[in-house]
């Protein structure tokens, strides 16, 4: 069982930036690949970037490549996501998540644990 508790989300002016973190309960947490996922209002649930349980592998949707960097500190059971030069079309919420899959996860389905997330607003 792992719980996830996201923090650092606020309000940001485009160009800024915001540095998201998620904190993970359990003893397992660096056995878990991570995650970050967004949903905007009225939309789906989004991946946004995901790395692997030693932290050797990431991956990023298109709309945040260059612009995000997630990242790991498993001794601390923490996950972030750095946020540099948000647009106002990243505003949403964000949501942390933990996978059991081997390897880097992509999909809403493939992750076993979601924190409560946390909002992200993007002005011009």
């Amino acid at each position: 069982q792992v719980q996830l508790v996201e923090s650092g989300g606020g309000l940001v002016q485009a160009g800024g930036s915001l540095r998201l973190s998620c904190a993970a309960s359990g003893r397992t947490f660096s056995t878990y690949g991570m995650g970050w996922f967004r949903q905007a209002p009225g939309k789906e649930r989004e991946f946004v970037a995901a790395i692997s349980w030693s932290g050797g592998s990431t991956y990023y949707a298109d709309s945040v490549k260059g612009r995000f960097t997630i990242s790991r500190d498993n001794a601390k059971n923490m996950v972030y996501l750095q946020t540099n030069s948000p647009k106002p079309e990243d505003t949403a919420v964000y949501y942390c998540a933990a996978a059991t899959a081997i390897g880097v996860a992509t999909s809403t389905y493939e992750y076993d644990y979601w924190g409560q997330g946390t909002q992200v607003t993007v002005s011009s």
